[in-house]
């Protein structure tokens, strides 16, 4: 188990590598430049990370967390789609407050195996569940779920890609406002004729339905699957 002053230690090489990104960008971490900033020798960093890939996958996975400890849930929201909103500009905002180290975060598939990285698409997961108990989908939960992510990352990461006079605030809302359009119907679908919306909605609640067994909850799963993708 690492010792506090080695968690210590640690800590302090992630925050000089995330100063050194945001003043440089990544060409600038380089694992000498780290160790200097963090009053280190250069053997230390490989020590504590193995090589620079292992000092960028920490700080990509500082990011996470950090990112994860701003996140705010609410189990009831009184709007359900208001809070949906919320969650995408707390996403975007995250992006443009720390654009260097979002852009390491998210232009390598393999940052986002990171723990943080999971639990913050669980909390995803747990709105995009509620929004389908309400009725509110229009698509199955882990497809909205993906264009909800990939909408967010889409429009940080082109905003940062525009030279600074060609980029237009419009394109958040306009992103945004489609994402919504795209994912939620625009009230409950379970008030509405029609199996889709009730199948979604029901589905969504079985994994708390403890009166079936488990063989019973996946055949109906798979059923209900069928009726909410019908149409």
């Amino acid at each position: 188990m690492p010792s506090r002053s080695s968690d210590q230690t640690r800590q302090r090489v992630i925050e000089a590598a995330i100063g050194l990104l945001t003043r440089g960008g990544r060409d600038a971490v380089t694992t000498r430049a780290v160790a200097e900033a963090a009053g280190l020798q250069p053997p230390a960093i490989y020590r504590l990370f193995g090589d620079k890939d292992g000092l960028l996958d920490a700080v990509a996975e500082h990011g996470f967390a950090s990112f994860l400890a701003a996140k705010h849930v609410d189990p009831a929201p009184r709007d359900p789609i208001e809070d949906l909103r919320d969650g995408w500009d707390l996403a975007v905002e995250f992006g443009l407050a720390n654009p260097a180290l979002y852009t390491l975060m998210y232009t390598e598939p393999a940052r986002t195996g990171s723990a943080a990285f999971k639990a913050g698409m669980e909390i995803l997961m747990g709105r995009m569940r509620r929004l389908a108990a309400g009725g509110w989908l229009r698509v199955d939960e882990e497809l909205a779920a993906q264009i909800i992510h990939a909408t967010a990352r889409g429009a940080v990461l082109t905003w940062l890609s525009q030279p600074e006079d060609r980029r237009d605030p419009a394109l958040f809302t306009t992103l945004r406002e489609s994402m919504v359009a795209a994912v939620t119907n625009e009230r409950p679908a379970v008030r509405d004729a029609g199996p889709q919306g009730a199948a979604r909605a029901l589905r969504a609640t079985l994994p708390e339905q403890t009166v079936l067994s488990d063989a019973e909850r996946l055949l109906l799963n798979e059923w209900l699957k069928r009726l909410a993708d019908a149409g």
